[in-house]
């Protein structure tokens, strides 16, 4: 906070205005002190506001990093993440929010600065006609410039600036958790198409099984050792197989066309690259390289964007209160100006220069009706709002981890008797078709057996689907990843891994 002495225009040592000068300084010096009470501190807050924001620890915030960090479970998935980046409009938005907060910011600190304006002006005159004599034409032009500044003697100006600084730090953080997003939202639905990939090669091979259960009944049928309502039975479960790896192949084309709509490429060039992805020929039958993170330091939490930019709204709040107050108090302003001056008259030209410094105006409001007082409070009202919000994000941020480690818990415990489900009913329909081509056991038997074994297929991949949302969503609800030294688990740092169909 700058003095009056060091606020105003020094007074050369001589003259008769340094009596002045000295006592409009003491007169101003109790107003100088009355501002320290402005920008006090903050009203305490129950949850504690973190002191700084840190990037998210794996990426540093660098969509290289980003990419790199996802590129460590899935080459193509991290390239479809970073073409979704380039075109998600809500990146674009929140990139445009960054610049005008930029802009306001500039606007607000420029309040501090005085301003400087420059006039010309030519004019040509003639006097009145007196007795009849004509006085000659004048011609006047002048080049000046106008300088005015109001001193921020309260620190109101100060206020408003440092808010709008909070306000730009916390729109870099939003386009930050603009990118996380659009990242989340792209592995999300990847993992969803290669979960369906998965779904349809087990109704593909379940169809194929069918069709050749019912050819080999027909051919039983028209041998004499099948009832012709066993061979119907065969062809209506044969019918049934390719109507639902019809459904499947359908829901799979769902799926690219809405990976299309997020990465803006191609569907052809999608699905080639797809295609040639080495995870689309993997052979997965658990997620065992998927261990469960058994817990989250509260400090990663403070690298959410949404948090950073709720806990820097507290603080431009408490600032747009202390410029409010500001407003109370007495305005002191000072202007300026230079001009330089020529007249021309009946082929006489003369110049002279005019200069002057002031006044130096102190205002102070008397009767304003109570909107001054009335901002204050709205001012204080929006302080209290920010405060709530910040601890209504705080809190959600914790249920969202929370949420995340027991369904990664969940799925965890579940794998292994989800795998054994899968290998015990693909062996008890293998014995049963067995001993259905041997005449022991009924097409009825053999295909309840065959929808069990679908069954548990199907819940294999989709638990395994629901490990790898649920990881996505651990790295949403963490501002973006973690690290292995900011979890502890077996193998808590590493990121999850898409597979292949399922046998």
């Amino acid at each position: 906070m700058r003095t009056p002495e060091s606020a105003l225009p020094q007074p050369r040592p001589s003259g008769p205005s340094r009596p002045v000068w000295q006592r409009l300084t003491l007169a101003l010096l109790p107003l100088s002190l009355a501002a320290c009470a402005v920008h006090g501190p903050p009203p305490t807050v129950a949850t504690p506001v973190p002191p700084q924001w840190q990037a998210p620890l794996p990426h540093q915030g660098s969509v290289v990093e980003l990419g790199r960090w996802w590129r460590q479970q899935d080459p193509l998935l991290a390239e479809l993440i970073l073409a979704a980046d380039s075109v998600s409009p809500t990146v674009a938005s929140a990139k445009s929010n960054i610049e005008q907060a930029r802009a306001a910011r500039a606007a607000a600190s420029a309040a501090l600065l005085p301003t400087l304006d420059a006039s010309a002006s030519v004019s040509r005159s003639r006097g009145a006609v007196f007795n009849r004599m004509v006085p000659p034409a004048a011609t006047t032009a002048q080049l000046g410039l106008q300088s005015s500044w109001e001193i921020d003697l309260f620190g109101g100006a100060a206020a408003s600036r440092d808010a709008e600084q909070q306000r730009l730090q916390g729109s870099q953080a939003l386009w930050h958790s603009a990118r996380v997003s659009v990242a989340a939202e792209v592995a999300t639905q990847y993992h969803s198409l290669r979960a369906c990939e998965q779904l349809l090669a087990v109704a593909r091979a379940d169809a194929a099984s069918r069709a050749e259960t019912a050819r080999l009944t027909d051919l039983a049928t028209k041998a004499g050792f099948q009832a012709p309502a066993t061979a119907a039975l065969a062809q209506a479960s044969a019918a049934e197989g390719r109507s639902a790896a019809t459904a499947q192949a359908a829901q799979c084309d769902i799926d690219i066309k809405a990976l299309v709509a997020l990465t803006a490429l191609p569907e052809p060039e999608l699905r080639s690259k797809l295609a040639q992805s080495p995870t689309a020929a993997a052979d997965t039958r658990s997620d065992d390289t998927l261990a469960p993170v058994i817990s989250v330091p509260a400090v990663v939490l403070s690298q959410r964007p949404d948090i950073f930019n709720a806990a820097r709204e507290v603080d431009a709040a408490h600032l747009d209160v202390g410029s409010a107050r500001a407003e109370r108090y007495p305005r002191l302003s000072l202007s300026g100006s230079i001009a330089g001056n020529r007249s021309r008259t009946d082929g006489v030209s003369q110049r002279y220069n005019t200069w002057s410094i002031g006044p130096l105006q102190l205002t102070v409001p008397l009767f304003d009706g109570g909107a001054s007082a009335a901002n204050v409070e709205a001012a204080k009202a929006r302080y209290e709002n920010a405060t709530a919000q910040y601890r209504g994000s705080v809190r959600q941020a914790v249920r969202e981890v929370e949420e995340a480690l027991v369904n990664l818990q969940s799925t965890a415990d579940r794998s292994r008797d989800a795998a054994m489900a899968a290998d015990g009913y693909r062996a008890s329909f293998a014995g049963t078709e067995a001993r259905y081509r041997s005449g022991l056991a009924s097409l009825v038997e053999l295909e309840d057996a065959r929808r069990t074994l679908l069954a548990a297929q199907g819940a294999l991949v989709n638990l395994q689907r629901e490990r790898r949302v649920a990881w996505v969503s651990l790295y949403r609800a963490l501002g973006g990843g973690w690290t292995a030294d900011n979890t502890e688990g077996p193998v808590a740092g590493n990121p999850p891994t898409t597979s292949g169909p399922v046998n």
